[in-house]
């Protein structure tokens, strides 16, 4: 099929310079989940058409897959449709999507297009309990079985009377249509209607007119339909998508300390028994093990987490690999390249950057580990740094296997501490410690008698 997504509205009540579409709901643009969903049909052409804020809403979502038409001015949904005419093939149906719409699932639109079938105009409705704003499905007299009347037309609120303005089933905008049909009666639209505009909903009048079947699908949630228009619905949105992503974790077998206080902005997978505590947000890909355990107020933001691993509160996780049965935190940070082995502890306060842990290794309190590569069984003592950045370059520092690394230690790259090797607290390391020995640079401890600490001069008052 055809696709034709409309992404031109600016969104004014947005109060914001930033077209509608490219802002955020679970860390994507608002587009950007249309379009996810969209691929999913497998649809032979993809057409955006983008208006407001120039070239920032193609360069925002640039695709090899997507065709970019531009409405300029932006004269109704009707007129923005046409933008997209030159791009169809009219062997296919079109199928017509709202960037500002983006939870309709994939389901949902399947089951439009199956309802329209071949030589159809197919519509999604949806009953709203508060109908204002939207356009009103008015349908002729209902069957004998009790079944809904057929569609006669569409009518917008602002052009609405009082009975019809009664009616709750309305149009959500998307529709499936013979693309031969929708070049001829997008050509017979006009804009004689309180907006000036070229309504696309009036197509639903000329299909009638002509005798063309218009089929109605209904979503299974009314979420699906709701569109964003304000920072308010918007808010609105990502809550009841978070509780839809946490509900599906909780189907899945993950425990989570409470469902509306998590927030997942790209994909979170799970093994067996996982548990998230409260307040975490997962970005990006996160991949955990079996048994894994986040505590509260943790981000982490495309990692992977081995099986019994334990994160503890208020850590962030940034481009990390993290082995099995680890114990990380309280108060960590991993930044982007450091991978941890099995059995590996990372404390509170340190925090690691381009860093390799081998198995069993330990940096439990107040240290920064960058740019190294640290064996199996270390100890690294609190408020060790690695002296990686000499003001134009980085350096790389080797810890190898089984060395111990003393309080206040600062190790000044590019060196490397041998295998068993011991430094004691307080060392200052510019040259290679050999494997297998004590390495101390303090200078001699001396007490000198006498010394008296020096005591503040007593204030003199003011005349």
């Amino acid at each position: 099929m055809n696709v034709v997504v409309l992404a031109a509205g600016l969104g004014k009540r947005m109060r914001s310079d930033v077209p509608k579409v490219l802002h955020r709901l679970a860390g994507r643009p608002l587009l950007g989940h249309v379009l996810d969903t969209v691929r999913t049909l497998s649809p032979s052409r993809i057409v955006v058409i983008h208006g407001h804020g120039g070239e920032a809403v193609p360069t925002a979502l640039a695709a090899p897959d997507l065709a970019w038409a531009k409405q300029e001015p932006q004269l109704g949904t009707g007129h923005a449709v046409m933008q997209a005419l030159p791009h169809l093939d009219d062997a296919a149906p079109t199928l017509i999507l709202y960037g500002d719409v983006p939870l309709t699932r994939a389901g949902t639109l399947r089951a439009l297009v199956e309802t329209a079938g071949a030589g159809a105009l197919g519509l999604l409705t949806v009953d709203l309990q508060d109908p204002t704003g939207y356009g009103r499905i008015v349908r002729g007299a209902a069957a004998a079985d009790g079944a809904r009347g057929p569609v006669r037309r569409i009518v917008e609120h602002k052009d609405a009377d009082d009975a019809t303005r009664a009616i709750r089933e309305v149009n959500t905008g998307i529709m499936v249509v013979p693309t031969p049909m929708l070049r001829r009666w997008l050509g017979a639209l006009s804009n004689d209607n309180a907006q000036r505009e070229y309504y696309l909903t009036d197509i639903v009048a000329m299909a009638v007119a002509e005798g063309v079947t218009v089929a109605t699908a209904q979503p299974a949630h009314d979420w699906e339909t709701l569109g964003v228009n304000s920072k308010t619905q918007l808010a609105e949105l990502e809550r009841i998508h978070q509780r839809t992503v946490a509900d599906a974790l909780l189907e899945a077998g993950v425990g989570l300390a409470d469902p509306s206080r998590i927030d997942v902005r790209g994909r979170l997978v799970a093994g067996r028994d996982c548990f998230v505590d409260v307040n975490c947000v997962f970005e990006g890909e996160v991949v955990l093990g079996d048994r894994v355990s986040i505590g509260a107020n943790c981000v982490l933001s495309n990692v992977t987490i081995g099986s019994g691993t334990e994160v503890l509160p208020m850590c962030h996780l940034e481009s990390a690999v993290i082995g099995a049965d680890a114990r990380i935190g309280p108060f960590a940070r991993l930044r982007p390249g450091t991978v941890l082995g099995e059995h590996t502890h990372v404390g509170n306060f340190v925090e690691m950057k381009n860093t390799r842990m081998a198995a069993r290794s330990k940096a439990n309190h107040l240290a920064y580990v960058g740019d190294a590569k640290v064996g199996e069984r270390v100890n690294i003592g609190a408020g060790t740094i690695t002296c990686n950045y000499d003001g134009a370059n980085k350096h790389v520092t080797v810890i190898e296997d089984d060395a111990f690394i003393g309080s206040d230690t600062q190790l000044v790259a590019p060196v490397t501490v041998g295998a068993g090797a011991t430094l004691g607290a307080g060392t200052t390391l510019t040259r290679d410690a050999p494997a297998g020995q004590l390495t101390v640079t303090r200078v001699k401890q001396t007490s000198v008698p006498g010394w008296k600490r020096p005591v503040k001069a007593p204030k003199v008052p003011k005349e």
